[in-house]
Formats: structure tokens, C-alpha cells, sequence
């Protein structure tokens, strides 16, 4: 049972193992991500300083509103 591979089908495997030797060397040389700079105490401390205060305000804002009848 020897089976002779036609050149068609020849073709057809040396395009996909050179595809997949291509996106390996690819996915192997690509540069990593750099990680995302963290934020300072301060930054930390600032942004949570605003969002209170953003809050307080739509408190005040939804106590000043007469309530909605159902």
C-alpha cells in the first residue's frame, strides 16, 4: 500500500507548515506588552476626592427634586 502524494498535495502541505514556521517565528519575536504605570497615593486619593464630591453634589441635587408619584 504505497501511496504517492501528487504535487498539488505537496504544494498544499509545504504552504500550510511554511504558514505555521511563519506565525510561530512571529508570535515568538513580537515585543511583550509594557505593563501600565501605576498610580501615585496622590493620584489615588485625588480621583477618590472628586468622585465623593460628585456624589455629594447628585445627592443634593436628587433631595432638591420633588419625589416621583407612581
Amino acid at each position: 500500500m504505497n501511496r504517492r502524494r501528487s504535487s498539488s498535495q505537496l504544494y498544499v502541505i509545504a504552504t500550510i507548515t511554511g504558514l505555521f514556521v511563519l506565525s510561530l517565528t512571529t508570535a515568538c519575536a513580537s515585543s511583550q506588552p509594557k505593563p501600565l504605570a501605576q498610580p501615585t497615593p496622590d493620584e489615588v486619593r485625588s480621583h477618590a476626592d472628586r468622585a465623593f464630591d460628585k456624589l455629594k453634589q447628585e445627592e443634593q441635587e436628587r433631595s432638591s427634586q420633588p419625589p416621583v408619584s407612581r
